[in-house]
């Protein structure tokens, strides 16, 4: 079957006669080696066809995709800009890095109390120190602590706007007692939780463990026979969210314990924040505290 041959990998290139020999010698000319024909020369300028054509897929491709993430409203955000630079240099050869979901924020949040704070000075001692310094310092070192743990933790006022419907792992409203001298019995500290909580099992065990602990942390001793109505009916108790659980701990008396609520507040905080820890991890607590705990 006749067809047209391919081109020859070899080409033959014209010889010029020299001197010696002449067209109409009748002797065929002597022909120089065949040279190879080199790709380039064999296709001429495919290769630059190819790269332009690749060049122009990535820039369409490139710019279709800055006008997918970019709108009018954020165009020129540097917020923008500079998450999709933070995103490049996590994973830079990878695919888009998407922003993880913002947790729940009541699943890693505490409410700490400083009793009478924004409020009044409660109890006030002769030489003028008031509970609700006292209150205060230990409040805003116990907050120090549990954020340093990673929780998200608010320090909140006596009559906190936010308090109402206030939601969270666990709230307690940090107070202490009189600066008067009562009697040598009146040292220790006081624990309590809502009388009608919607779930008195967790205020039980919230109060277990702030009496357990701090108990073991300060050595102090757990003063229950003193716990009072305006404890177990604290107003914040009736105004937070009913999934949180709640209670009020009076850290020592002002008069026979005021050493160690001034002088060795972080103790005293460490305290509290050992408790807080104790129901949230929900260790075990000693039988004297679970069976003492009031709900």
């Amino acid at each position: 079957m006749n067809s047209t041959p391919s081109t020859p990998p070899f080409s033959e290139e014209p010889v010029p006669p020299s001197a010696s020999q002449s067209s109409g010698s009748g002797r065929p000319q002597t022909r120089l080696p065949l040279r190879r024909r080199t790709a380039a020369s064999a296709r001429p300028g495919h290769f630059g066809i190819l790269s332009s054509l690749q060049i122009i897929v990535t820039y369409a491709f490139l710019a279709a995709t800055l006008f997918t993430l970019f709108t009018p409203n954020n165009l020129f955000s540097g917020q923008m800009v500079e998450r999709l630079f933070s995103a490049w240099q996590a994973n830079p050869n990878g695919a888009a890095v998407q922003p993880a979901a913002p947790a729940d924020s009541a699943a890693n949040r505490i409410g700490i109390v400083a009793g009478h704070w924004k409020n009044d000075s409660g109890a006030v001692c002769p030489d003028g120190l008031t509970e609700q310094e006292v209150n205060l310092k230990i409040a805003t070192l116990v907050q120090q602590k549990l954020t340093a743990e990673g929780y998200q933790v608010d320090l909140l006022a006596e009559f906190d706007d936010r308090l109402v419907q206030y939601k969270a792992i666990a709230l307690v409203s940090i107070h202490n007692d009189s600066c008067d001298y009562i009697n040598d019995q009146a040292t220790g500290f006081k624990v309590a939780a809502a009388m009608d909580s919607a779930y008195p099992e967790k205020a039980s065990r919230l109060t277990a463990c702030l009496i357990d602990r701090y108990h073991a942390r300060t050595g102090l001793p757990f003063h229950a026979n003193s716990i009072t109505n305006d404890m177990t009916n604290y107003h914040a108790f009736s105004e937070i969210n009913t999934e949180t659980t709640a209670a009020i701990i009076e850290a020592g008396f002002l008069n026979l314990d005021r050493k160690i609520l001034t002088e060795n507040t972080d103790l005293v905080a460490q305290g509290i924040v050992d408790g807080i820890n104790c129901f949230i991890r929900n260790e075990s607590v000693s039988p004297t505290a679970a069976t003492t705990a009031t709900p």
